[in-house]
This record gives structure tokens, C-alpha cells and sequence, in this order.
């Protein structure tokens, strides 16, 4: 499996695993996560899954 492949696979199994965590946290303890680390980790896997949809573009432009 190639790296990037490899990477993107691991980011999206890392938000699942986050938010079924979160869920099985609110459940036991009936208090939510904050916001602010919600936000904060959507955003941080999201822009890295949307850089590496950039760098496959440019892979692919370029004829790698």
C-alpha cells in the first residue's frame, strides 16, 4: 500500500474511532465533549485529508 493511501486510510479510521469514543463517553458519563475539540480535531483531519487530495492531483498532473 502506498504511503499516501496509507495515510488517508489512518486519518479517517482515527475520526471514527474519535467519534465513537465521543459518543461512548457521553453515554457513561452524560456530558459531551467541548466543542472546541470537536472542532478542532474535524478540522485538523479534514485539512490534512484535503492537502493530500492536493498532492494526488499534482502527482497525477505530473505523470507520477
Amino acid at each position: 500500500m502506498k504511503s499516501l493511501t496509507a495515510f488517508v486510510v489512518a486519518c479517517i479510521l482515527i475520526v471514527i474511532m474519535y467519534v465513537i469514543i465521543a459518543i461512548a463517553v457521553q453515554v457513561i458519563t452524560g456530558m459531551q465533549l467541548p466543542d472546541s475539540l470537536n472542532v478542532g480535531m474535524f478540522g485538523l483531519f479534514g485539512s490534512e485529508l484535503a492537502v493530500s487530495g492536493f498532492i494526488k492531483i499534482f502527482k497525477i498532473r505530473k505523470g507520477e
